[in-house]
């Protein structure tokens, strides 16, 4: 049953074929079986997670049911959830024990989801390899000699690992999309402000985005349409109708324009790569669509745009844990600023003085004008250059990554290098845009390819249905790990 789709398993559920206990024991025993060797998860309490699972099957005998009731969920450990420990991946929250529920967290809760654990991460979010963590890197389950990818990897490891159906992640600057393409699976970032940041522990709060993360694009439809809702108390929410993510999935490709921007398949995108993205858009003309060479012209400086924003941002976050402004528990962010006062000189690690150094360096009077109010400036023509581009085009395509996952240690020493590890999905997050990746083959070493698919603000649908008829038509999908 592990390897079976979140409908597939609802079903078995709702028939009573299986129960959610039954069910969540045995991705409890697998992950007792792999986490050891990959590291995916921070936190599991087997105590919490089979409470919950009773739980969902009294709803099921009373007929309370929904598409995730029972269905077991691990949660990125960004999310604060009531009772868990919540860490970041930092060693500066190694003892910090949530008391009370993000936004995300509750809509799972409400939907009858059964929380498997906190997954792994960058410390912070802030990195590309998952090798950041206080807690040890993850390691790809295709390879374990290669980064799963970041900051989202121990998610995107569980459910390529299938120690999990699905799992959250989050995205500033690719943090879903590029794991998911190392690690083979599906995962999609949707447009800002459409999923709550409330009690997700900020790193930049004008590009943090929450979203799923699953084997399947069908599978993603379904956890995006509990995610996403207005939450009244993340002041970056959007109030708009809700809205059913698996309308459109069946729908025919015919007169699709696929956008290739020029700036994609220049030089920086290695040969492996480049072979299995030409075959996934040779696959979607037979399925009817066209492509059209458009243009970014702008999209080369998103990489230092984003590493003068991003930084700038984390290290007003970090420093302040201001929590009126971003909509949090003031009290909570209280605490974790007298834990942050604390723990400042040895809490962090080398990263995240890093960049806490940089956004400084951009803040300080007689650099913001020269660096943060430009960075600012590009930003907006970054996103006007998207909108010129969606006037030809219905999507944009295009790699997800340069290159299939890298080892262990290879970049750990060049920190530019593993920045450029986001250069195909940072333009998209600066311009608030969804984006997703699907799996579309393998590269070298027999490593996973993603394809990257940008859409026009509040476009999730659309996107989805164009993922879903590529996995409708071919397998990668559904490949796992030889473990």
């Amino acid at each position: 049953m592990f390897n079976e789709s979140l409908k597939q398993l609802s079903k078995r559920l709702a028939k009573k074929e299986i129960s959610s206990v039954e069910l969540t024991t045995e991705f409890l025993e697998r992950i007792k079986k792999f986490n050891p060797e990959f590291n995916a998860f921070i936190t599991i309490d087997e105590e919490k997670t089979l409470t919950q699972a009773k739980q969902a099957d009294q709803k099921i005998a009373s007929g309370d049911t929904g598409p995730l009731t029972g269905i077991p969920v691990a949660q990125k450990d960004i999310f604060c959830a009531k009772g868990w420990l919540t860490t970041c991946g930092s060693k500066m929250l190694s003892n910090f024990v949530s008391p009370y529920d993000a936004g995300v967290i509750e809509r799972f809760d409400q939907a009858g989801a059964v929380n498997m654990g906190k997954t792994n991460m960058d410390e912070f979010a802030m990195g590309s390899s998952n090798e950041t963590s206080f807690y040890g890197p993850v390691r790809n389950p295709w390879d374990v000699a290669a980064v799963p990818g970041g900051s989202s990897g121990g998610s995107a490891c569980a459910v390529a690992a299938r120690m999990v159906p699905a799992a959250t992640g989050t995205d500033t600057g690719g943090s879903i999309r590029q794991p998911a393409a190392l690690c083979g699976i599906s995962g999609i970032k949707p447009t800002y402000g459409t999923v709550s940041r409330y009690g997700m522990i900020a790193f930049a709060s004008s590009l943090d985005q929450g979203g799923p993360m699953a084997k399947s694009v069908e599978d993603l439809a379904i956890l995006l349409n509990v995610m996403t809702g207005f939450d009244q108390r993340d002041s970056t929410s959007l109030q708009r109708e809700k809205e059913d993510y698996a309308r459109d999935l069946e729908k025919p490709l015919s007169g699709l324009r696929i956008g290739l921007p020029k700036e994609y398949f220049a030089k920086g995108m290695s040969s492996d790569v480049e072979k299995a993205v030409e075959q996934a858009l040779d696959q979607y003309r037979k399925l009817g669509a066209e492509t059209v060479e458009v243009t970014l012209p702008n999209s080369p400086l998103s990489i230092p745009v984003y590493y003068v924003l991003a930084p700038a941002e984390a290290s007003s976050n970090l420093s302040r844990f201001d929590g009126v402004r971003y909509g949090y528990r003031t009290q909570i962010y209280q605490d974790l600023g007298d834990m942050y006062r604390k723990t400042r000189a040895e809490g962090f690690g080398v990263e995240v003085k890093r960049r806490i150094l940089i956004g400084t360096y951009v803040l300080s009077h007689g650099y913001y004008d020269a660096y943060y109010i430009k960075a600012q400036k590009l930003r907006r023509l970054i996103a006007q250059d998207f909108k010129h581009a969606f006037s030809q085009c219905d999507v944009i395509m295009g790699p997800t990554a340069p290159t299939v996952a890298f080892d262990l240690g290879e970049k750990s020493s060049d920190p530019i290098q593993m920045y450029l590890s986001d250069i195909y999905t940072s333009a998209a997050s600066l311009a608030g845009l969804p984006g997703m990746s699907i799996p579309i083959g393998f590269g070298d070493k027999n490593r996973p390819v993603g394809l990257h698919i940008i859409g026009n603000y509040f476009a999730e649908a659309r996107m989805l249905n164009i993922a879903h008829q590529y996995q409708m038509a071919t397998d990668w999908h559904q490949r796992m790990p030889g473990i």
